[in-house]
């Protein structure tokens, strides 16, 4: 059991079967709490809340995106198991703040109080029990891909050095390295694999269930002929580049070459596509100014009041967006008023000195960047996306990384994988990690990691992660 690809993009079987189980769980809860509230009596029961089944469905739904905002089925999630169980806590807690504003919106989905309070505390101890089980048979290699890399050199040895973390490796397990021609022997020695018979019969010997092609040296020192008997026979064969796109959810830069990205399956643009996302902009958008509204104006009063009714509440920055064309980003206002006197664009610092009060408060929770929401109205940026970065940083950056132009492709964002996945970028290294992590976005970009990310944003908001 290792990954699914579903709309492009790669979902743990093992953490999708976990999210089946425990939605099941909690529409369960639903149905004892209700019976339990009302000592089985039905009549009571339709006579006091309704139909069960609509309101259960609610409960499932609200507090499973609750879950998945709080990051509880990310894979590669490092916390231990107190970790866990303060996400699933805050998670609950979350869920049962929606559910609360939703049944005073919508009265005639109310659960009731007692029967509410009764099956969030069922689900919680039956998920709260099944999650360190369903941990330590993950962390086993029980549901892992038994994985035969052929390659000893640099690309090979890479595996282990970037991925090397017990959650990084909760899709596959490295049985060895087979040594290839050319490859000079990076990786450690008693990792390799020395055999006399074939590819075939060593990879049916370890039972593996997929082969990694790493090579160093990929031109005609290749075992061809033994790898397509391994493909005949039903074994999965992969690249070093799909391999770490799939496990790490970027494209490797120093593996990266034209022709993979021209064959490559992905970086498409069609208009059912931008149809979709500028719908899903312009909803989420609007759902954003609805309920944040009360919070920006508390945020305007407060830059006023720190410097001055006179002093700018709105900052306004020129950005390169979609190919390459500059737009005018809007944010609150955190800096002091001539943070760059000279002119000359800084990158902003942990710490950064030129930061207000407000605006380190603004900062840390991501608060600033809510007036950008206008730049999504008027068609300048995605909800979702590689964060706009300034002209003088792009010309800089477009000559030192390859392909960094390429993030251009797709409209810029608020919020996107990148920042999901990696802090705020201050540096020209910060900007080639994060590059890996949009060239991943750019590639498979759909409605369902964008969905994906809106939600685990909430995580990163709550706990001011990334911020500067």
């Amino acid at each position: 059991m290792g990954a699914i690809r579903l709309f492009n993009h790669y979902l743990r079987t093992p953490f999708l079967v976990l999210g089946i189980a425990e939605a099941f769980i909690l529409l369960f809860s639903v149905y004892a709490a209700v019976y339990l509230r009302f000592s089985g009596n039905t009549a009571e029961i339709v006579a006091s809340i309704g139909p069960i089944m609509p309101r259960a469905l609610l409960f499932t739904i609200v507090m499973m995106l609750s879950m998945v905002a709080l990051g509880l089925y990310q894979a590669r999630l490092r916390e231990g198991m107190l970790g866990v169980l303060l996400r699933t806590v805050a998670s609950f807690m979350l869920g049962g703040m929606i559910l609360s504003l939703l049944f005073y919106i919508l009265p005639f989905v109310y659960l009731g109080r007692g029967a509410l309070a009764l099956a969030a505390v069922l689900a919680f101890f039956i998920i709260g029990t099944i999650r360190p089980i369903f941990f330590q048979t993950v962390d086993e290699s029980l549901l892992r891909r038994r994985v035969l890399v052929v390659g000893v050199g640099q690309r090979a040895a890479s595996i282990n050095q970037q991925l090397r973390r017990r959650s990084d490796r909760r899709g596959f397990n490295i049985i060895g390295f087979v040594p290839s021609k050319g490859d000079a022997e990076i990786v450690e020695s008693h990792l390799v694999l020395r055999h006399e018979g074939s590819l075939l019969d060593l990879a049916l010997e370890k039972e593996i269930d997929e082969i990694v092609v790493a090579a160093d040296d990929q031109r005609g020192s290749l075992p061809m002929d033994e790898l397509l008997d391994c493909k005949f026979s039903g074994l999965e064969i992969i690249d070093l580049v799909n391999f770490f796109e799939r496990e790490a959810g970027k494209v490797r830069l120093d593996l990266l070459n034209p022709s993979w990205m021209i064959f490559s399956d992905g970086f498409k643009q069609t208009a059912a596509r931008e149809i979709v996302k500028r719908g899903f902009d312009i909803s989420a958008c609007l759902l954003i100014l609805l309920v944040t509204w009360p919070l920006m104006l508390i945020t305007a009063l407060a830059i006023m009041r720190e410097e001055g009714m006179r002093a700018p509440i709105i900052y306004r920055q020129m950005r390169v967006g979609q190919g390459g064309h500059t737009f005018e980003l809007l944010k609150f206002r955190s800096m002091v008023v001539n943070a760059e006197a000279d002119g000359q664009a800084q990158w902003a610092e942990k710490a950064d000195p030129r930061l207000t009060k407000v605006g380190a408060f603004i900062r840390k929770f991501r608060i600033d960047e809510l007036p950008q929401a206008v730049n999504v109205l008027r068609g300048q940026m995605s909800f979702i996306g590689p964060r706009p970065e300034r002209p003088s940083f792009v010309d800089e950056l477009s000559k030192k990384i390859p392909h960094y132009a390429e993030r251009h492709r797709v409209k810029p964002g608020i919020t996107g994988w990148a920042q999901l996945h990696y802090p705020y970028g201050s540096s020209e290294k910060d900007a080639r990690e994060k590059l890996q992590f949009d060239l991943y976005y750019a590639k498979n970009h759909s409605l369902l990691i964008d969905m994906l990310i809106l939600l685990q944003t909430v995580e990163v908001v709550l706990l001011g992660r990334g911020s500067r």
